[in-house]
């Protein structure tokens, strides 16, 4: 080791002393600045003569425009091949981001105006590498030349991802013939990596509130990139759906909403990096709790609002898992002696200093209602613990160094219970006057089944019904019904499967019946596909690769009476046409099965019950087609997230 110190020196010995450094490439923005030494020796000096390092690393004025198109710019006034041209830059050349490449507006004519740019421009548009004598150069964060420090998600040079939270949910759209848009998610002040995927019918726009109050909208009418009140925005539209992205950190606050177009439903995907913008700050030291003969002084730690730089209540704080309130300090404080006339005060020990003046509350009442909303109360007191820990009331004064809890607050906001009628049953005749049944339930703000509506205000479960088909003896053995509408049904909510990268069953289209009248049958081709996805091609896989139920290859079909009048059914054709009704009413039904994710994070929202066609002897879920025969229940909704949102 030194021996190589001795050679650094020797070779260090043959340069002579950097020379100062050059004015900056740049006024602001980030520029480069350069240093030489001159070789001492005869021989070739080992080592560069030249160093660099940044300088002007403060932003440029909105105004100041890009440092490319500046020099593209520069040439307007030169000819190119005998003609004038206004340049524009071509940045994010992935061959040579260090050469000034410039493309003629209006015109596809890209030329490479110069070989190099000036020191100090950016590589690429979302980098802080630089370009320095036509090199490009890696940057950190913290603006250093050669440096790895990077940011975190939250924007803070070499920071730990503490000063903001990750934020991400899914939105579905809930049609309403009184609504035609609806609000998908607010994205606050300062929020980064904001990303949406709308998937569906209908669009996406935004509307912006700066922090002086200013209001704006934009409609997201077609593909582009652009500023939305200084904060670039990048947006993709799609036939099936839509893509915003926002780099951040966002210079307003952002409400992202969704405009119905289709009656279709549509799902919104988002996520983003929300700023923790209420953080513990600690205090200075409180008056000394004693004028005299020792006493002791505390800090303590408030909430402070970073935007608009005051403090708040700490539940603003305590919103933020993240936050972790500081512990109190203390220290001993007016230690001289108090005068005689108030006789000598024994100087109070560290370890037996009784605490600051606090609140105190008793517990809440009652709720003044169980469910539409209430009001319950409580007492707050201002109280003072002595060393013994006898506690004891003392003037609210004493306790205003921090806010007062409140004495009041709401409960039991959910909507009271109320009853819900379902779908009536068809008629129980098929002709002429008969009756009709439904069920009534009693449904909670969560729907669920509960009691507590009104017997007074329940609707009824019976009533009468007509069946406008005259009553008489048919031909046939089979009551007088309309034809059978299930088969077309099932043609018609029978949905094509898409081919995906996973493996799944793909049917080909049904067969034509095999009769022309009467019951016959139909078959259809069965696959097991996959999507290539890099040579986007499909490919046939064996059946047992496929998961799930395979859909039916076979089904029975009818294509109406072999002639005007009513029809004589052979013994066969009644068990093929209703037996086989049976056997789909025995074997398949509708279920419930679980919920939806909700549809807020927070406010309250709502979540529906998913209904599945399940095959009732496998508990398989089967193809809704076989189900079509049963009644399919009614939409059951249940509210969720009820805790309130955190103030923007």
């Amino acid at each position: 080791s030194s021996r190589t110190a001795r050679s650094e020196e020797d070779r260090d010995s043959l340069w002579d002393a950097w020379g100062s450094w050059s004015e900056c490439s740049r006024t602001c923005g980030g520029g480069a600045s350069y240093s030489l030494r001159r070789c001492l020796s005869s021989k070739t000096c080992e080592g560069r003569n030249i160093r660099y390092r940044t300088c002007s690393n403060v932003d440029c004025p909105p105004e100041a425009g890009d440092f490319r198109a500046q020099q593209c710019s520069a040439h307007n006034d030169v000819k190119y091949q005998g003609q004038f041209y206004e340049w524009l830059p071509v940045s994010n050349d992935p061959d040579n981001p260090c050469s000034l490449k410039c493309q003629a507006r209006g015109a596809a004519l890209v030329v490479e105006l110069a070989p190099k740019v000036l020191d100090g421009t950016r590589c690429y548009t979302e980098s802080l590498d630089m370009c320095i004598s036509g090199l490009c150069q890696i940057v950190g964060c913290d603006r250093q030349l050669g440096s790895a420090v990077k940011e975190d998600n939250c924007g803070v040079c070499n920071g730990d991802g503490s000063t903001c939270r990750l934020v991400r949910g899914q939105y579905k759209s809930q049609l309403s013939a009184s609504k035609l848009d609806d609000t998908v998610v607010a994205i606050p002040y300062g929020s980064r990596q904001v990303r949406l995927v709308l998937k569906g019918p209908d669009h996406l726009y935004l509307e912006t509130k700066t922090l002086q109050g200013v209001k704006s909208e934009n409609s997201l009418s077609s593909t582009g990139s652009f500023l939305v009140d200084n904060s670039s925005i990048d947006f993709q539209k799609f036939p099936d759906k839509e893509i915003l992205r926002i780099p951040g950190p966002l210079t307003a606050d952002f409400t992202i909403k969704i405009r119905y177009a289709g009656a279709a439903d549509s799902s919104v995907q988002f996520i983003f990096y929300q700023p923790i913008i209420h953080r513990w700050r600690e205090t200075d030291f409180f008056p000394c709790s004693a004028s005299c003969g020792g006493g002791y002084q505390l800090t303590s730690a408030e909430c402070f609002d970073l935007r608009s730089n005051r403090v708040v209540a700490d539940q603003y704080c305590h919103y933020y898992p993240e936050n972790i309130k500081p512990k109190p300090k203390l220290q001993e404080c007016n230690l001289d002696p108090c005068p005689a006339s108030d006789g000598y005060k024994q100087i109070m020990p560290y370890d037996l200093y009784h605490p600051l003046p606090r609140w105190e509350s008793t517990p809440w009442t009652a709720c003044s209602s169980s469910c539409g909303g209430g009001i319950q109360s409580r007492s707050v007191s201002c109280v003072e613990e002595d060393i013994q820990g006898h506690i004891s009331p003392v003037e609210e004064w004493k306790c205003m160094y921090t806010p007062k809890m409140p004495v009041v607050q709401p409960c039991n906001i959910f909507d009271c219970p109320k009853w819900l009628a379902q779908e009536w049953s068809p008629c129980t005749v098929t002709c002429g006057q008969g009756l009709r049944y439904r069920v009534v339930l009693c449904i909670d703000h969560r729907g669920m089944h509960t009691g507590g509506c009104s017997p007074k205000t329940k609707p009824h479960i019976k009533e009468e019904c007509i069946v406008p088909t005259p009553c008489y003896k048919p031909k046939e053995k089979l009551p007088v019904e309309a034809k059978l509408p299930w088969y077309k049904q099932a043609q018609e909510l029978e949905e094509g499967a898409v081919v995906s990268e996973e493996p799944s069953f793909i049917p080909e289209a049904w067969s034509t019946c095999s009769v022309t009248c009467g019951v016959g049958s139909q078959v259809r081709l069965v696959k097991c596909q996959v999507l290539l996805s890099f040579s986007q091609s499909v490919a046939d896989l064996p059946i047992d690769e496929c998961e799930g139920p395979k859909p039916v290859s076979q089904r029975a079909c009818y294509s109406g009476p072999c002639s005007g009048e009513a029809t004589e059914y052979t013994p066969e054709e009644t068990e093929l046409l209703y037996g086989s009704l049976q056997e789909f009413d025995e074997l398949y039904d509708w279920e419930y099965e679980g919920f939806t994710q909700c549809s807020e994070s927070c406010g309250g929202g709502v979540q529906e019950a998913v209904v599945t066609c399940l095959n009732k002897q496998t508990r398989e879920t089967a193809d809704e087609t076989l189900c079509v025969t049963s009644r399919r229940p009614p939409q059951l909704l249940k509210t969720c997230s009820l805790d309130p949102c955190p103030p923007r």
